[in-house]
């Protein structure tokens, strides 16, 4: 269950949590004036929904602002902490309230946590209309979460929150008496609230953690504070989820396109996030080949040679290498001539089957295959003219690939 915004042993984010849809900040495009979310509310007609988007913009709040404007009982479970008999639980108690006539908000945060038999238990109970089921996750639905609970539900996808929005944020918790920090005599300047803001890359928790700690340090809080709290922290970059896919799809493209500014800024994104140099160095060899190809043999020599180099030295040594390689790659000429010719061939494979190799171009290592005519009219190109010889099998004689 959500700890109780009142209790100011509670971390400062928690009890900085909106209760009203009015003193939500961001996300405009769902809870803004006129919004399906809002209708919903006010009609009290509110959907199963999946909450998708990164850390700190507003989830769990947003659901938790849901279950007191329609006076639902709001039971909340983590896809991490909870389980099956924690799902069957609260279903139980959802249907004694169904019976009497009482609403349930069934939250779980991180559902892309569940597996495939835990989502699809929870399955019968939305159907029904035994809950509401709100589902928050940080993760692509449309690869973590099970097809049939998707489509029974409506999707958000909240943005990463801006600047300006988690400057309020933040000028809200330093003058909220009850739940914030008003009345502690702090001392903060506007550009270190915008610098705060502004390094929580988008998440509104990030920047009340580093708030909060920062008030544990001193009462007058300088740039100083701030840098000694945050100068360990990583860049949120999940190695394994939807943001790296995001990433070095970004990073192909801007190679792609020939902008080695983009491609550096992403290949940087991932090392100093922790990817491991050769799981880029590997993707490097494909898209010399795939991407640059017969424009620029030497491409896929130089991608060869940079897996070699950060096989050897490792992260942070191999990191210019890998530079080098992202704008040689990034500056080449394109050609996807052997990727299509390859896709063509491919095709063809699939199309027509095991096709018999001519016999004229297999070799007759016994008298016996000789007698059955392999090898025979064969043309050995060095000493003779072979410009008429046929290699492909008979159905697909004269094909071209590129």
């Amino acid at each position: 269950m959500i700890q109780k915004q009142g209790s100011h042993s509670a971390p400062l984010a928690d009890r900085m949590r909106p209760r009203k849809l009015e003193d939500f900040f961001g996300q405009g495009h769902i809870v803004g004036q006129g919004s399906l979310l809002q209708k919903a509310l006010e009609q009290d007609t509110v959907p199963s929904m999946l909450l998708w988007g990164p850390p700190g913009t507003g989830k769990t709040t947003l659901a938790s602002i849901v279950a007191a404007q329609t006076n639902a009982v709001f039971i909340s479970l983590s896809g991490v902490l909870s389980g099956k008999n924690d799902l069957l639980d609260a279903l139980a108690k959802a249907q004694t309230n169904k019976t009497f006539g009482q609403k349930t908000i069934l939250f779980i945060d991180e559902i892309h946590r569940w597996n495939k038999a835990q989502q699809d238990a929870l399955l019968p109970a939305v159907e029904r209309g035994d809950v509401i089921f709100i589902g928050a996750t940080t993760e692509n639905p449309s690869f973590e979460v099970i097809s049939a609970l998707v489509s029974r539900t409506h999707l958000f996808v909240l943005s990463k929150l801006s600047v300006e929005d988690i400057t309020k944020i933040i000028l809200r918790t330093l003058e909220d008496n009850e739940h914030g920090l008003g009345g502690r005599d702090i001392t903060i300047d506007d550009e270190i609230v915008g610098h705060v803001a502004a390094i929580a890359h988008g998440d509104a928790r990030a920047a009340l953690n580093i708030l909060e700690a920062a008030v544990g340090i001193s009462k007058h809080i300088t740039k100083n504070t701030i840098e000694r709290i945050v100068q360990n922290a990583r860049l949120y970059y999940d190695k394994v989820g939807d943001e790296h896919y995001n990433i070095i799809s970004a990073l192909h493209k801007s190679m792609r396109g020939g902008d080695p500014h983009a491609a550096l800024y992403w290949l940087a994104r991932m090392l100093e996030g922790g990817e491991d140099p050769l799981y880029l160095a590997r993707r490097l060899v494909r898209f010399a080949s795939e991407d640059v190809g017969l424009a620029d043999n030497f491409a896929l020599v130089l991608a060869n040679s940079t897996y070699d180099v950060c096989h050897k030295l490792g992260m942070p040594e191999c990191n210019v290498h890998l530079a080098h390689l992202v704008i040689y790659l990034a500056q080449a000429k394109k050609s996807i001539r052997a990727y299509v010719a390859y896709g063509r061939a491919k095709k063809d494979v699939k199309e027509f089957g095991n096709l018999p190799v001519p016999l004229h171009i297999c070799n007759a290592p016994t008298k016996l295959m000789e007698k059955l005519g392999y090898a025979k009219g064969y043309k050995y190109t060095p000493v003779e003219d072979s410009s008429d010889q046929e290699y492909m099998p008979d159905e697909l004689k004269g094909k071209k690939y590129f």
